[in-house]
């Protein structure tokens, strides 16, 4: 008798979920499948009916993640706030964990070059002439910045608003850092302070 979908679906979702969690605290080669299936309440051989190995599961993982965010960027209108969305973009589409495994420090840097490569993030680049010489390198520097500032803010547990980070990267890639450099310290939540 076969399973109900339901079934499946959530065994395999448990699977996700439990890698995910694991994977946010330890490299990839320090996972094992046994590892995986315990927490999960499983054992191996269900597992396997689901992935090969823990790299046709991460995978999963990645294709899933990079789904969402192109179904969440076709399905927009992008405002000039090209950060903001680009940052909603992101965060709508997964759940949180996955993208702080996915980013986080043990996170694969090839997952951060396909998310570069798959993802249309230069859409978010208003009236960019894309024919110019330097187009393909101005476009790295804007994506491989706000991926970063991105990780970086996931990791540390969103403790800027999401309007403090666009407020933050649009005044960055506009004035650079010497707004919020007094002195040798940076004040990264006034950068027009001054001293008198």
């Amino acid at each position: 008798m076969n399973k109900q979908p339901e079934i499946t679906d959530k065994t395999r979702q448990t699977f996700i979920n439990v890698f995910c969690d694991l994977y946010s605290q330890k490299p990839i080669e320090k996972i094992s499948i046994q590892e995986i299936a315990n927490q999960s309440g499983y054992n191996r051989s269900t597992f396997y009916q689901y992935f090969t190995d823990i790299y046709e599961l991460l995978d999963c993982v990645e294709k899933s993640v990079l789904k969402s965010i192109n179904e969440e960027m076709a399905g927009r209108e992008f405002s000039t706030h090209t950060f903001q969305d680009a940052l909603q973009c992101l965060e709508n589409a997964e759940e949180i964990s996955v993208l702080k495994a996915l980013l986080g420090d043990y996170g694969s840097v090839h997952f951060v070059e396909r998310l570069k490569r798959e993802i249309p993030f230069e859409r978010l680049i208003v009236d960019f002439p894309t024919n110019d010489v330097l187009a393909p390198y101005i476009i790295e520097f804007y994506i491989s910045t706000l991926i970063s500032m991105f990780r970086l803010w996931i990791r540390n547990g969103k403790d800027l608003s999401s309007e403090e980070l666009v407020k933050l990267i649009d005044s960055l890639f506009a004035n650079g850092i010497t707004p919020y450099h007094i002195f040798g310290s940076v004040n990264p939540r006034r950068p027009d302070s001054r001293l008198c």
